[in-house]
């Protein structure tokens, strides 16, 4: 019996238990899901998301330009994080769409919000992941491998896909420090050849890199590529 029904005097409210249980199911839901997320959210950004790929091509765009710490690690984390953010809105708009909507409104559970919310974030890490790679994790998992990629589990997703990133971050900083390298031969050799030896090279070709990179406009060119490589 209720404490409502147990209580003298009271009449029981017809649908009053119901309501209270599924409010007492949902507030403990609520509170789960929200911490988890919020526990876990620096792990998803870093490995669901093109976060990876970014923060590589920031970092040896700064080692090609030889300025060490300009920018800053936090300047080119917010960077990156924007433009994280950025690439992820419609993502983010499917999650919220087929999860967070239908659960703030009660019509799943909170099981059903995860499994559903991790569908769109799955799609846009098998659109990136390598088939190599994938098939490497689906092979150490020792799971059969399935007729789609879409019926792989998070757990072979998610490793495949940041590989994939770190090789996909590697082949554009490989090819974004090459000028920079041809800079730095020239004014190396010319150093040399006309016995400048007390002086390092790195002393002119830092200033003529960092020239030439605002000469051509490449933040500007940088983003443009990265954004157009998703």
């Amino acid at each position: 019996m209720s404490a409502v029904a147990a209580t003298p005097g009271l009449l029981p409210l017809p649908g009053l238990d119901s309501r209270l249980a599924a409010g007492g199911n949902s507030v403990p839901w609520t509170i789960v899901f929200t911490l988890t997320l919020l526990t876990l959210l620096p792990a998803i950004v870093l490995s669901m998301t093109p976060m990876v790929r970014l923060l590589v091509v920031f970092h040896f765009l700064r080692q090609a330009l030889g300025t060490q710490t300009a920018p800053s690690n936090q300047v080119l984390m917010g960077l990156g994080l924007m433009m994280t953010w950025f690439l992820m809105q419609p993502v983010l708009l499917q999650v919220d769409q087929q999860a967070v909507e239908p659960f703030r409104h009660g019509q799943i559970t909170g099981w059903e919000a995860i499994e559903r919310g991790a569908g769109p974030p799955k799609t846009f890490m098998l659109r990136y992941a390598r088939e190599k790679d994938l098939a490497l994790f689906t092979a150490a998992s020792q799971t059969s491998r399935p007729a789609k990629p879409e019926n792989l589990p998070l757990q072979v997703v998610i490793p495949a896909y940041m590989l994939s990133e770190l090789k996909a971050g590697f082949e554009i900083g490989a090819v974004l420090f090459l000028p920079f390298l041809l800079v730095d031969m020239v004014v190396a050799s010319i150093t040399t050849s006309i016995g400048m030896f007390q002086l390092p090279p790195v002393v002119i070709s830092t200033p003529l890199k960092i020239l030439l990179f605002v000469m051509v406009d490449g933040w500007n060119l940088l983003a443009g590529s990265l954004l157009k490589s998703f």
